[in-house]
């Protein structure tokens, strides 16, 4: 993989933005790590066919889907040096370059659905978009990523217990890992793409994801177990580097946000599709689908919460998301 994003900054380094053979062109190149058949990948093509009616040909988008240019957190370290255009990170390996974000991962903050669109939309989700410009990052939107619940081979989880002993994959996120953690589970930090593998070879027992990505990852050829505990609502967030962003004048900057302004409404449409698909097709493949209780999972990851108390700057944040209506 190292290799692999050394080629792919030699690659992006020959043809920065701007490079367009008459000059006239500007080409964003945007990298991320799901299939071509995820409805995120689908939203993005229509936000390059916008862009592209949008500008008359002036700014046209590249997209370099599968991790065809590195892991979510390389796609990001990309982005920061201007080796890379734009990118799709789930905000769970987010919260490791923008530490605000990481409010979003805590479980059971929403309360349904609605409520993440309305905190999202709003100020607050304005907000967390801006703060890692400081990093160099500058959020764009939010994909619907639904909620994710926990898929497992040997066993269901229909209560915090059945966590016990068990290893579980988490993203490289330390709000992740302490979720599990509080729930009982054994937290284990492996890349999306080595996850089919490590499942096979006995590596971990599990994961927890959304219906699409359990579905479209076939995971379900090894997990059969699935339970709906809907523990958390991660949604996905489109970046372009600073770097990028203060090189388009204020007139392309517009067709851009108009662009994905329009391409997060279509994802959302495609979402729900893809939702009752997954779980559709899954059942057909043989996995048992389990909805435990969730107040019993609510319960055990309390302590989370407490811990952020003397957070001058999450608590305060939870406050506000918990008060939105």
């Amino acid at each position: 993989m190292k290799r692999k994003s050394i080629l792919s900054i030699l690659i992006l380094a020959i043809t920065l933005l701007g490079c367009g053979a008459d000059n006239k062109t500007k080409t964003i190149r945007l990298g991320h790590g799901l299939d071509v058949s995820h409805s995120v990948h689908k939203a993005m093509v229509k936000m390059g066919e916008d862009l592209l009616e949008r500008s008359g040909g002036k700014l046209k988008l590249e997209i370099y889907p599968s991790q065809q240019l590195g892991t979510e957190r390389e796609c990001l370290e990309l982005l920061q040096i201007g080796s890379l255009d734009m990118t799709k990170v789930s905000v769970g390996v987010l919260e490791n370059f923008a530490p605000k974000m990481k409010v979003l991962g805590l479980p059971f903050l929403f309360r349904d659905r609605q409520h993440s669109f309305d905190v999202l939309d709003g100020p607050i989700g304005k907000m967390l978009l801006n703060d890692g410009e400081k990093y160099w990052l500058k959020g764009l939107g939010y994909y619907d990523a639904g909620s994710r619940s926990f898929y497992t081979m040997n066993k269901p989880i229909e209560k915090p217990s059945d966590l016990e002993g068990e290893k579980i994959r988490v993203m490289e996120s330390v709000t992740a890992v302490n979720m599990v953690k509080a729930l009982g589970g054994s937290p284990t930090p492996i890349s999306w793409g080595e996850l089919y593998t490590s499942l096979q070879q006995g590596v971990v027992d599990g994961a927890e994801n959304n219906p699409p990505s359990f579905y479209l990852s076939r995971h379900y050829e090894v997990c059969k177990y699935y339970s709906l505990d809907e523990h958390t609502v991660l949604p996905d967030v489109l970046l372009i580097g600073t770097y990028v962003w203060n090189k388009l004048n204020e007139q392309e900057q517009k067709w851009l946000t108009e662009s994905v302004k329009e391409s997060v409404k279509y994802q959302r449409i495609l979402w729900a599709e893809a939702e009752e698909e997954a779980l559709r097709e899954v059942q057909k493949a043989g996995v048992k689908i389990f909805r435990p209780d969730k107040s019993l999972f609510a319960e055990k990851v309390q302590g989370i919460y407490e811990g952020y108390k003397d957070d001058a700057e999450i608590y305060p944040l939870i406050k506000q998301i918990q008060e939105t209506h």
